[in-house]
């Protein structure tokens, strides 16, 4: 097979025509020639230097269907969310998922399961496993050790995984929301060499300097593109792209090449842009990704401008796996596996008797996963505390998905709803079920929709109800991704219409019960404060 284009040479920053020979699964050959007018330009893939694949509700199959529209070859796979809900067997299932499509997936190793010890999870990671899967050719790093302060204080448990990761020469991924001077420094002396927190560009560059890799994070929650992208003019060599986290309606829409396409017009160096984008996660995770070189895989796109970055054709090992905005690769059957084990509830499971009408609230924030504390007032009817819909401090709740057990209960605010509630199976880390609402009664109409159909997301307004399924694992659908991508947009548009103002409602929820960054979080178990690491009163006494 032979093909035409304009030829982005990355590394010798040059633009030339040139014809592409291929064989097989490789680039065998590749002749300058003479320009012509309307050629496509062609790049190596873009690759997503960290991602969850799980946080796109879609099995690896399904998630690949969709990427290879948008330019991506491959993603730097952490599949620590099915592994806190089924442990080893969910990291089993999603390797051999994506083995089915023609899509690089390399997956990690998931460093913290469960994430805290402050948490119910349905799943456990050991060192012992930790020593099985690094052995194993298909885990190619250490995903991101969340837990920085067992890393400083060199906990036991935590320099044990690092040092199988060690052992087999493989690179290990850093989670350090915030961290600077000498507590980044003995982070990053334990080890780990990237990361994908950072909330500001001082924050990057002093890890940066301590020899990190910055991965440019824009999901459908966190988001610091803005924050970030101008470390690109000095240190191009030293930054990655990644989502971290897509739901599936963005996935429909963009991936990586949304961030190209931005960084560009914003007046970034194009071939620095592209280094960012095609090459730096190949060169540190040692992929087997071609950056088209005679001998390399035929790992490559086609794009109709360099401004835009319209995708015409995307090519995997030498197959066409996408063309003109569709995909090539077919559904394949996908199996299900899933550990919900707790009952139906009743309204009155969510009351909390009112200690005083002052409450600390958890601040979400729209685009950032940090949450501060803040405090407000609560109703309080019949001795029990209340939604405040009048001033947007509305009821959330956790409930254990693996046992039966009392919901936690707490207070939070800028959701904005104005009636029913919304609750979804997608809840960081461990993926209890979490809902906000204004009343018990759509509370508990919300959660039970989950429970009955063992996990999924669900939106509740008086007499109306919606519920996108996701049976596996409580976090994944097997479903055709465009059917629910357009299933997830019918119900995030449902809770806007109750009022929500956040850009993507079910995408913060799922982070609201994430006790690694600060600070105040909800777990199945209690309030808790991410920054001092211990649990908190929810009511503030009236003399405070």
């Amino acid at each position: 097979m032979q093909l035409k284009a304009q030829f982005v040479d990355i590394p010798n920053r040059n633009i030339f025509p040139i014809l592409l020979y291929l064989e097989g699964t490789k680039i065998v050959k590749i002749i300058r020639i003479e320009s012509e007018d309307d050629l496509p330009f062609l790049l190596p893939g873009f690759i997503d230097a960290h991602v969850h694949v799980e946080s796109s509700m879609l099995v690896p199959s399904e998630f690949a269907r969709l990427a290879v529209v948008h330019g991506t070859v491959a993603t730097i796979s952490d599949p620590h969310e099915i592994a806190n809900v089924c442990g080893m067997e969910g990291v089993d299932y999603m390797i051999e998922n994506g083995k089915q499509v023609p899509f690089k997936f390399y997956f990690g190793a998931p460093s913290c399961v469960p994430a805290t010890p402050f948490e119910t999870a349905g799943g456990e990671i050991n060192a012992s496993d930790i020593e099985n899967l690094m052995a194993r050719p298909e885990i190619h790093y250490l995903a991101e050790m969340m837990n920085w302060p067992g890393t400083v204080n060199q906990d036991p448990l935590v320099m044990e995984k690092i040092r199988i990761a060690k052992k087999y020469g493989k690179p290990i991924d850093g989670h350090a929301p915030g961290l600077k001077g000498e507590l980044a420094e003995k982070y990053v002396k334990a080890g780990p060499s990237t990361d994908h927190e950072c909330f500001t560009k001082e924050e990057a560059l002093g890890k940066i300097k301590l020899g990190m890799k910055i991965a440019i994070r824009e999901g459908s929650a966190a988001k610091n593109f803005e924050a970030l992208i101008d470390l690109i003019d000095d240190y191009a060599d030293m930054l990655m792209f990644c989502s971290d986290d897509k739901h599936p309606d963005n996935l429909a829409l963009s991936h990586i090449n949304a961030l190209v396409a931005r960084a560009v017009t914003k007046g970034k160096d194009l071939f620095d842009v592209l280094q960012v984008a095609c090459l730096n996660p190949i060169a540190h995770y040692s992929l087997q990704v071609g950056q088209l070189r005679v001998g390399d895989p035929a790992d490559f796109i086609l794009v109709k401008d360099l401004e835009n970055f319209e995708v015409l054709t995307t090519y995997i090992d030498g197959e066409k796996v996408a063309e003109n905005g569709k995909t090539l690769i077919p559904r394949v059957e996908n199996k299900l596996i899933n550990n919900f084990n707790t009952s139906l509830k009743k309204p009155t499971g969510f009351q909390i008797p009112a200690k005083s009408t002052k409450v600390r609230v958890i601040e979400a924030l729209d685009g950032q996963l940090i949450t501060p504390e803040t405090s407000g007032e609560i109703l309080i009817r019949d001795g029990f505390a209340e939604s405040n819909p009048t001033t947007d401090i509305l009821k959330i709740t956790v409930v254990n998905r693996y046992k039966d057990a009392p919901p936690a209960i707490a207070f939070i605010k800028n959701f904005g709803l104005k009636s029913g509630a919304i609750a979804s199976s997608v809840g960081h880390d461990s993926h209890n079920i979490i809902a906000v609402g204004i009343d018990d009664e759509s509370i508990c109409k919300a959660v039970n929709l989950i429970i009955e159909a063992k996990g999924g997301v669900s939106a509740v307004s008086g007499d109306q109800e919606a519920l996108l399924p996701l049976p596996v694992g409580g976090i994944m659908s097997a479903e055709d991704g465009y059917e629910v991508a357009a299933a997830y947009t019918r119900i995030d548009q449902m809770a806007k219409e109750m009022g929500s103002t956040l850009n993507s409602p079910f995408m913060t929820l799922s982070f609201m019960a994430l006790l690694v960054i600060p600070d105040l979080k909800l777990s199945d178990k209690g309030l808790f404060s991410g920054e001092r690491f211990e649990f908190e009163e929810v009511f503030i006494s009236e003399n405070k």
